[in-house]
């Protein structure tokens, strides 16, 4: 009687465990992301939220220092645009003119502080000929 209800108490403790353990990783994986106009039109509202933004990467708009990790750069959808800074490594298929979606938070400035930049890679591979 005494093993069924330890074992009772441990498969209740590691139910709970791992329900929380999901519940947190669908919680953080769970952002919904914007398109440069719909966050526009959210306003003051959205400032220091963990947001996702969906644009085109602008030409002209990439800045980097040399030796640096941090890259600036405008995201873009109709005439709308966001301007971002992104701290990290870019990724290979990050480019000018390349969808992408940033995640960060909006600072008072309108500023996207990124920390994760996620490229859209194109529906069909053509090798270079």
């Amino acid at each position: 009687m005494l093993k069924k209800r330890k074992f009772l108490v441990g498969g209740i403790i590691v139910f709970i465990a791992v329900g929380y353990l999901g519940y947190m990783g669908f919680q953080s994986s769970a952002t919904y992301y914007y398109t440069v106009s719909e966050l526009a039109e959210q306003g003051n509202s959205i400032h220091s939220e963990r947001v996702r933004v969906n644009g085109l990467v602008a030409p002209g708009s990439l800045e980097q220092e040399p030796g640096s990790f941090i890259l600036k750069f405008i995201i873009t959808e109709g005439e709308e645009s966001l301007p971002v800074v992104y701290q990290g490594v870019v990724p290979d298929a990050f480019k000018v003119g390349n969808e992408v979606v940033v995640e960060g938070y909006l600072n008072q400035d309108g500023i996207l502080q990124s920390n994760n930049i996620l490229t859209k890679c194109p529906s069909k591979y053509v090798p270079k000929g």
